[in-house]
């Protein structure tokens, strides 16, 4: 079985980060949360407690199979501490999997792994993964090596069923799903 990391923060989307986690251990996964200090108790945007186990200062890149980056206004908070983006950057260089979901791909944002790759996000952040070098594309889960994107919580059965699909065989598929942007995104894309 995998061992996954799923990173938290204050003001986490509650969804992306509890479906997930849940769906994971469902299946037999160790699941991991970490958070900027260990033992914290961080809040969702929809008041929901999480508790962070381990601390990312503690932790390695290289100690998981695969890490998932919840979306909310947590990722905004993650790139303002040192370990949150080492660990990230430190998993990019190292090509650990990493699944990112709405605003999850700023945390992407701040490494190179985006680079010529196809993802997606909410579309609020269009213009910095198209900024991290990014190729984004308004599908419900997107597939680039070993980068699994999706764009809201509405997406969350395909998002995790392709994170169980990467962690059992080494690869997934993505979703092509129904746009949900805005049309003029198209224009900036």
């Amino acid at each position: 079985m995998a061992k996954i990391a799923i990173l938290v923060e204050n003001v986490y989307e509650d969804l992306e980060l509890q479906y997930p986690r849940l769906r994971l251990k469902e299946a037999g996964h160790t699941v991991e949360i970490i958070g900027p200090k260990a033992g914290e108790t961080y809040k969702g945007k929809h008041g929901y407690p999480q508790k962070a186990e381990k601390s990312a200062a503690e932790v390695k890149a290289t100690d998981y199979n695969l890490i998932v980056i919840p979306g909310g206004a947590s990722p905004d908070q993650m790139r303002r501490n040192e370990y949150m983006v080492k660990l990230v950057r430190d998993a990019a260089a190292k090509n650990i999997p990493m699944a990112a979901i709405c605003h999850g791909p700023w945390m992407l944002c701040s490494t190179n792994v985006l680079r010529g790759k196809r993802c997606t996000s909410f579309m609020s952040i269009v213009h910095d993964v198209i900024n991290a070098g990014g190729k984004w594309v308004d599908e419900e889960v997107v597939v680039d090596g070993n980068i699994i994107t999706s764009r809201t919580p509405d997406d969350l059965p395909g998002f995790s069923n392709a994170i169980l699909q990467f962690v059992s065989e080494g690869r997934a598929d993505g979703v092509k799903g129904k746009p949900v942007a805005p049309a003029w995104i198209k224009d900036v894309i």
